[in-house]
C-alpha cells in the first residue's frame, strides 16, 4: 500500500472515530449540513468494495460505519427528527431534482 492510500485510510478511520464519538449528531443533521450521512458512507463503502471485486452487503457496511448493527445504533442513539430538520431535508432533496 502506498503512503497516500495509508494516509487516506487513516483519515477515514479517524472520521469514523469522530462520528462514533458524536452520536448526538443525527444523520438528518449531517444531511442538512453536509449533504451526506453515515448511511451514505456505508453506500460508498459498498460501492468501493464492489469496484475492487469485493462483495459486501449494505448491512455489513453499515455495521462497519456505525461500529455495531444499524438496528442497535438506531435503537440506542437515533432520535426523531424535528419538523424543522425534516422540512430542511425535504427542501434540499426537492432542489436536487
Amino acid at each position: 500500500m502506498d503512503k497516500q492510500t495509508m494516509i487516506e485510510a487513516a483519515v477515514f478511520r479517524r472520521l469514523l472515530e469522530h462520528l462514533d464519538s458524536r452520536k448526538d449528531v443525527q444523520n438528518i443533521d449531517l444531511m442538512n449540513l453536509a449533504g451526506f450521512c453515515r448511511n451514505c458512507l456505508a453506500k460508498w463503502y459498498v460501492a468501493a468494495a464492489e469496484e475492487r471485486g469485493v462483495a459486501i452487503d449494505y448491512e455489513e457496511a453499515r455495521r462497519r460505519i456505525y461500529g455495531m448493527p444499524y438496528d442497535e445504533w438506531k435503537r440506542k442513539y437515533q432520535k426523531e427528527a424535528s419538523p424543522e430538520a425534516l422540512a430542511k431535508f425535504q427542501a434540499s432533496q426537492a432542489a436536487q431534482e
